[in-house]
């Protein structure tokens, strides 16, 4: 994938109603795009749903879904893929992406579960992904996904996460911070992984911070500020795959929106300075 066909570009931010409204009071766009989980607001009409076309109209919109459980051994939810399009095609929304996890069976789980690490979940959730596509009339990106244990593991997560983008077809959300709490609660290096990603299967990156439940045990909250070490991650997935649009994602603790501006502007400086670094070399 090349720059030219990343669905949106830039530094973007998630979409959240505690900040909605001071956001739509900016004279200004802090955020090249937003991104929002489309669960939330599908339904919505009224004052909210008038905000969120409001927001459509003004910046390039992705969504990041929650439910759609690629994974799960029950049927697809195909009554929800079709309402999904409907709602994807009126907001001109540039990309939907989804967790390679699974969250349902006979009813919702309430969290993200690993998916098996074999080959035959990779040709299941392959199956699904292509299903999903065909019913979208558009591609699926799916994200790498933090986990805590690997019941049933034949392979390990980055040729499990690879096999199933070969196999479907499909491009990936590359969530950074994800990399890092599993490299530290699986005790592989973060950055091998990275550069095992095939650079033109990237769509976009995600960027968040995470709760230290203890030295070898990091938890995905999306509650805090991005760390060190996840932003020399990023820097270090700039130098292997080049300047990728990245999202930062904060679901809890949300703080004022100038803090969450003051960290877009963070990856803005990292894509610059990884791209005068770039000039500097090649001249």
């Amino acid at each position: 994938m090349t720059s030219a066909s990343y669905p949106i570009s830039g530094a973007g931010l998630g979409l959240r109603r505690d900040f909605m409204d001071d956001l739509a009071k900016l004279n200004y766009e802090p955020a090249d795009f937003l991104e929002v989980a489309p669960e939330n607001w599908m339904e919505l009409g009224g004052t909210y749903g008038k905000k969120f076309a409001e927001f459509t109209a003004r910046y390039p919109m992705v969504c990041h879904g929650l439910s759609l459980s690629i994974g799960s051994p029950a049927p697809l939810d195909e009554h929800f893929l079709i309402r999904l399009k409907k709602f994807l095609d009126k907001h001109n929304v540039r990309a939907y992406s989804e967790h390679l996890s699974y969250c349902s069976d006979d009813g919702h789980l309430y969290d993200l579960m690993p998916i098996p690490f074999t080959q035959e979940a990779v040709s299941y959730v392959a199956k699904r992904i292509k299903r999903v596509q065909e019913i979208l009339e558009r591609p699926l990106i799916i994200e790498n996904v933090s986990y805590y244990a690997a019941p049933g593991k034949e392979m390990n997560e980055i040729n499990f996460l690879n096999g199933v983008l070969e196999e479907a077809d499909c491009d990936l959300l590359f969530d950074v911070n994800n990399v890092y709490v599993n490299s530290i609660n699986h005790g592989y290096n973060p950055e091998d992984y990275i550069k095992a990603i095939p650079t033109d299967r990237i769509a976009y990156l995600h960027i968040a911070g995470h709760y230290d439940e203890a030295d070898d045990l990091k938890v995905d909250t999306h509650g805090s500020d991005v760390i060190d070490p996840v932003w020399q991650l990023l820097e270090k997935t700039y130098q292997h795959h080049g300047v990728i649009p990245t999202l930062l994602e904060r679901d809890f603790n949300i703080p004022s929106l100038n803090t969450l501006i003051s960290e877009v502007d963070k990856i803005r400086r990292y894509q610059a300075a990884h791209e005068q670094n770039k000039i500097a070399h090649t001249a």
